[in-house]
């Protein structure tokens, strides 16, 4: 793809975004969702392979029929109440309608088939955006319709989503499967956190795009798809190894790491809201995604990998991203815990 191509393409999609965030007009949201979509789709299928073209197809079928369910749902709301502002929608059809385009969008449980072979089937960069940025412009109509949503449908989702994401992580070698299991249970953490406290959900989010960055760098710059690629990581970087390590750890919630911060501060709102089965339950989930963070993580770092050692010259190969890249992202990836008082206020 020629820079000026990819330009213009990064470039609607952030204009998209900043539309769909900025405006208080279901007309001028669902203008910056679909430009969304039409900016991601030539990202998908910039491979030339069959597989990249089904997850083009997958991803916009589903994105188009989401978008047509905003719009339907905004016209309802439009025709019954008069108004097309988005922190007003009063209709009860609208706001399950509503709640189910947005779980479609984002890829929440039971909605959520599309997102683990679309990501499968195109380039790491491009999974990387579509688990990251593709995540802000939904989030952004929740941020705005969170009083309005449907909450009972939003926390089953959640917890549909924390449960689904770790348990269909278990079995997956293909470590972009592997990390959209991983968008599917933090989503689920952030669905069930936005009916209560939306500060809590932008600091779930913005610590979700942190680590999950991080981690596609790292992957980018080992070349690494399948967990035995992963193995093979030290020859290129033993530092790489290690941080790959932590940011693993950190994406399960192990303190003291960053990622603990949401994790803790959902499961004390959800106890707080009288909510107790509900928290016990995400926290259990939590531990299914901490299981397969943890099996790449021993893979990683705990073992060598059975090839012969014509296969150790990984370092020859000229890195795509360089360290520099993630070295922003990676300390706050790490290191947030001890000032989430200063994160709160």
């Amino acid at each position: 793809m020629s820079p000026l191509t990819s330009t213009i393409l990064i470039s609607s999609l952030a204009t998209g975004t900043i539309i769909t965030a900025s405006s208080f007009h279901w007309m001028f949201a669902w203008l910056g969702l679909e430009l969304n979509t039409l900016a991601v789709i030539p990202m998908i299928t910039k491979q030339h392979h069959p597989r990249a073209t089904e997850a083009a197809t997958k991803y916009f079928l589903t994105q188009a029929a989401a978008s047509a369910v905003i719009l339907f749902a905004s016209t309802i709301n439009a025709w019954q109440t008069g108004t097309w502002d988005i922190t007003q929608l009063s209709t009860p059809i609208s706001s399950i309608l509503l709640t189910m385009a947005l779980a479609m969008k984002l890829g929440l449980a039971p909605a959520h088939f599309w997102l683990t072979e679309v990501m499968q089937g195109t380039t790491m960069e491009t999974a990387m955006i579509i688990a990251t940025w593709q995540k802000l412009a939904p989030m952004a109509i929740i941020f705005m319709t969170s009083n309005n949503l449907t909450s009972t449908m939003l926390l089953t989702m959640g917890v549909l989503s924390a449960i689904v994401g770790g348990w269909g992580g278990l079995n997956q070698t293909q470590l972009r499967k592997m990390m959209a299991y991983s968008s599917i249970a933090h989503l689920g953490w952030m669905a069930v956190i936005s009916t209560m406290m939306t500060n809590i959900l932008a600091i779930n989010l913005a610590i979700y795009l942190l680590m999950t960055t991080t981690m596609f760098f790292m992957l980018t710059m080992t070349k690494s798809k399948t967990i035995q690629d992963l193995t093979l990581s030290w020859s290129m970087s033993p530092m790489i190894t290690l941080f790959t390590t932590l940011t693993l750890l950190s994406l399960g919630g192990l303190p003291p790491m960053t990622g603990f911060i949401p994790k803790w501060l959902i499961i004390e709102e959800l106890t707080l809201q009288n909510l107790t089965p509900m928290a016990t339950t995400m926290a259990m989930s939590a531990l299914l995604s901490l299981y397969f963070y943890l099996r790449l993580t021993y893979t990683s770092t705990l073992t060598m990998s059975p090839n012969s050692t014509m296969t150790k010259h990984k370092w020859r190969f000229n890195m795509k991203i360089t360290p520099t890249a993630f070295s922003t992202p990676l300390p706050i990836a790490l290191l947030l815990l001890p000032i989430t008082p200063l994160i709160l206020m």
